[in-house]
């Protein structure tokens, strides 16, 4: 059976294509829209225009299913539409104007589904999981492969960009205040792990620091996370050379106002989570989604 899973995130509106037979799933395209949908939020509601831009992406999937004959499709969205304090009018607006029933992932459940879809696809039976969003960063200790504690934290790479950098970079300053509030929320989650684990890295914040990383360092595998802050340092706002400059633009063409709020998020949680390398990995919360709810063998 040919499934289309349509995440709707808080930065992009991503649609992946599987192939799913029995057990097994087979990527077989992905198509995305950098929306921004978390900057269409005004005093904690959707905006009328933010639904006009869900509805005008999703009518456009369906043309590409139509034309394809693709007709089982699963929705969901995460934190840019769950936190919203008109989520279920503006769910219940997008269902009616497309037809398409989108499910609201607690982030709770966003959790198990990263740690699903992360651990069907790396060895260790214990470490850390994170996965910073647009609008939310979600954590998982797991040991034994089996989740000890999970948390959603209210903080992402698009919800920092826009509180806090006047331009397409932000500055020292800003990043530094960047980091005062995402170690603040990280204290006060009150998430508990050992120090020292290992950690694994997803969505696009951990897929752009990767690319920088391996440009600059030319390291594989994991990278040392002590290099994080030397990263930020390099591209902020009137940091950069030319070299770095057109590897910002080879790396990260899409994610350029967002990466490095989300390179500041992620320097505080794993310094506060004491690792000393983080690995990325391509499998995530869609991949756990199709595991647990559509091959149903988790």
């Amino acid at each position: 059976m040919i499934h289309a899973i349509i995440d709707i995130g808080s930065n992009t509106v991503r649609m992946a294509i599987y192939l799913i037979n029995h057990d097994s799933m087979e990527l077989l395209t992905k198509k995305k829209v950098l929306l921004g949908l978390a900057a269409y939020l005004k005093d904690g509601r959707m905006t009328a225009r933010g639904i006009d831009k869900v509805v005008e992406v999703l009518d456009g999937f369906q043309d590409f299913l139509r034309s394809l004959s693709i007709t089982h499709a699963t929705a969901f969205t995460t934190a840019a539409l769950r936190n919203a304090v008109n989520s279920d009018e503006a769910v219940a607006e997008i269902r009616a104007r497309t037809g398409i029933e989108v499910h609201v992932i607690p982030g709770s459940d966003e959790a198990a589904y990263d740690f699903i879809g992360v651990t069907h696809n790396i060895e260790d039976d214990t470490g850390l999981i994170f996965d910073i969003g647009g609008a939310s960063t979600e954590a998982v200790y797991y040991r034994g492969r089996a989740i000890v504690e999970k948390v959603s934290m209210p903080m992402g790479s698009l919800l920092f960009a826009t509180k806090y950098s006047h331009g397409l970079l932000p500055d020292h300053d800003e990043m530094d205040s960047m980091s005062q509030e995402a170690a603040h929320i990280f204290r006060e989650c009150g998430f508990a792990a050992p120090k020292g684990l290992t950690a694994a890295g997803i969505g696009g914040t951990f897929k752009g620091l990767s690319a920088l990383y391996h440009g600059i360092y030319g390291d594989s595998g994991a990278m040392d996370t002590e290099r994080l802050p030397e990263i930020m340092q390099t591209f902020g706002a009137g940091s950069s050379d030319e070299a770095s400059t057109i590897l910002l633009l080879r790396s990260v063409p899409d994610r350029i106002h967002t990466i490095i709020p989300g390179l500041v998020i992620a320097s505080a949680v794993l310094a506060a989570c004491g690792c000393r390398t983080v690995t990325y990995t391509d499998s995530g919360m869609r991949e756990g989604y199709i595991y647990k709810e559509i091959l149903k063998t988790v």
